[in-house]
């Protein structure tokens, strides 16, 4: 695969071939960045479809990224994400037989499961919107800081910072929901 540079300077140009690995090369991780933080893979889609949109429509005005092409595309991502909790800030999760047990799992442990996957996720929401997307691509993604800070156009110092007090959040927001959990139940 050409590098980023040689990436960027073929798609100024619409070379199809270019965009479509372009698409083919970072959608899936947008898929999947978009999908952990809303939980909902329509929502998922729609997101993936837009940020390759506007940056389509970037470059068709001259504008978008003259580097970091990985960054540029996810940025737009989660803008389109942060937007996306304005207008529903409640994501709710349709059950449907898509959820069907096979006959080895354990309807206890994927219960479970579910219910923490909910409570992770409540969590993430509950943070600032960039300590959200630090541990999301940090730990989710595996993204270095420096990949991050070139995503949030931030000091690798600042990423630390928001990386620092993301945790201490979530450790505090976890904790919380499972003191009050064990309260309820006694």
């Amino acid at each position: 695969m050409p590098n980023e540079e040689e990436l960027l300077k073929n798609a100024r140009s619409f070379d199809q071939d270019t965009l479509g690995l372009i698409y083919d090369e970072y959608s899936p991780g947008i898929y999947r960045y978009a999908m952990r933080l809303l939980g909902d893979s329509q929502l998922a889609e729609d997101c993936v479809a837009d940020t390759f949109s506007r940056f389509l429509k970037a470059l068709q005005f001259g504008q978008g990224p003259k580097e970091h092409l990985k960054a540029y595309l996810y940025r737009i991502s989660h803008n389109w994400i942060t937007d996306s909790y304005r207008r529903h800030p409640f994501i709710s999760v349709d059950l449907d037989d898509s959820l069907a047990l096979d006959e080895s799992q354990n309807v206890d442990e994927v219960v479970d499961s579910g219910l923490e996957q909910q409570r992770v996720r409540m969590a993430l929401q509950a943070l600032t919107p960039e300590q959200r997307q630090v541990v999301i691509l940090r730990f989710l993604e595996g993204w270095n800081n420096e990949q991050i800070a070139e995503v949030l156009e931030k000091p690798i110092g600042a990423v630390k910072a928001l990386q620092h007090r993301a945790l201490n959040a979530l450790r505090r927001l976890l904790l919380r929901d499972e003191k009050e959990s064990d309260d309820g139940t006694r």
